[in-house]
């Protein structure tokens, strides 16, 4: 998926199209006053602690390490000090960069070519995989017209690649027809990952080297945005499986063209193998999207605008695997998501429009974790 939701302004846009139910919730806490302008780090300081909203008990700290442009999709190096991460506006479209848990050290690793998108760690933090359209053109790839109203695209440039942090020795993973991306690693290296090489939007694994490669998931849809538990065992991923009829036909008729409208989303999870698929959230409304597991792999943290479907605030949630102890995390006004834990559990990092200067802005926030 590109930019594996990719909610700024777009967000709004997305959330029309869902239709569903909402659960009750504890009433959230009042929201921050919009008319408080943003704050901004001292000069020569790469990061800004700042005050967690009423209700983000999770959050013993917060600290704001980017400030302007479009920053996303932010995930931990295996060894918990540094991050991997997307961003537009040193770029007409996105590049990866690494930096420090405190905003120092930004370092871009891709190319600049192309747009890029789903970078990640592999063992060992000397290198990272990351999907990317450059050997389909230096500039960036188009976007769609309106001919077929609100939809994303799934460019078939898209590629998987490796390269080392040092942004040497590049490497093709994939060749297939179509879009390839979304790739996050195993603790032993295996990858896994979105590719609609047999028509269908669904999840593959692989070894590093783009080896042994094993579809995991079968069903009619979108399935996309994959992460392995700490363990290895288990996968966690955001999926839609309509039945046969005119919303299957419809998405199955723009996949075809390179295209996707967003619709409602649920999170699952299954064995490494693709085996025992189980549904976590049910009936909650809304698009749930962008899972994680806690270290223990007991809960997932994932993103939803639950609690208003047809709106573009996202807050993240916390539920059990079982699908039972839903409770929110984050009580902004504004977009929240991309959460990942700290392998050691004791941080997570997400991307929030909160505190931004520009309203299209999307920063990074590392908060320190409690239970």
């Amino acid at each position: 998926m590109p930019n594996r939701f990719r909610f700024v302004l777009p967000a709004i846009a997305l959330a029309a199209v869902v239709t569903a139910s909402v659960i009750t919730l504890a009433k959230a806490p009042a929201p921050e006053q919009a008319a408080t302008p943003p704050k901004q780090p001292p000069a020569g300081q790469t990061s800004l602690r700042l005050d967690p909203l009423p209700g983000e008990k999770h959050f013993a700290s917060l600290t704001q390490i980017t400030f302007g442009g479009e920053n996303a999709e932010a995930y931990f190096s295996f060894d918990g000090t540094k991050l991997t991460f997307q961003n537009t506006g040193t770029y007409p479209c996105d590049q990866i960069f690494m930096v420090n848990l405190d905003g120092s050290g930004k370092k871009q690793i891709s190319n600049g070519q192309g747009r890029t998108t789903c970078s990640h760690f592999l063992p060992g933090d000397k290198s990272i995989v990351y999907a990317s359209t450059h050997l389909g053109g230096p500039t960036c790839p188009p976007v769609p017209g309106k001919e077929e109203g609100y939809v994303w695209p799934i460019y078939d440039t898209y590629d998987i690649f490796k390269v080392n942090i040092d942004g040497t020795g590049l490497t093709r993973l994939t060749n297939t027809p179509g879009y390839d991306a979304e790739a996050t690693v195993a603790k032993d290296g295996r990858i896994v990952f979105t590719s609609v090489r047999d028509g269908d939007m669904e999840l593959y694994s692989m070894n590093s080297d783009g080896s042994d490669v094993r579809r995991l998931t079968n069903m009619p849809g979108p399935d996309g945005g994959p992460f392995f538990s700490a363990d290895g065992k288990q996968i966690v991923w955001r999926g839609r499986h309509p039945e046969p009829g005119a919303e299957l036909d419809n998405f199955m008729s723009l996949l075809k063209k390179g295209l996707w409208r967003p619709a409602g989303l649920d999170v699952f999870v299954m064995n490494r193998d693709g085996s025992n698929v189980r549904q976590v959230t049910k009936n909650v409304g809304g698009a749930n999207w962008a899972p994680f597991f806690s270290p223990d792999g007991k809960k997932i943290i994932f993103a939803s605008n639950m609690k208003d479907p047809r709106g573009g605030n996202f807050d993240l949630y916390l539920v059990n695997v079982d699908g039972t102890g839903l409770e929110q995390v984050t009580f902004s006004t504004t977009f929240d998501g991309f959460p990942m834990f700290s392998p050691d559990g004791t941080k997570i990092v997400f991307g929030s429009n909160r505190n931004s200067v520009k309203e299209t802005d999307t920063n990074l926030f590392v908060a320190e974790w409690k239970w």
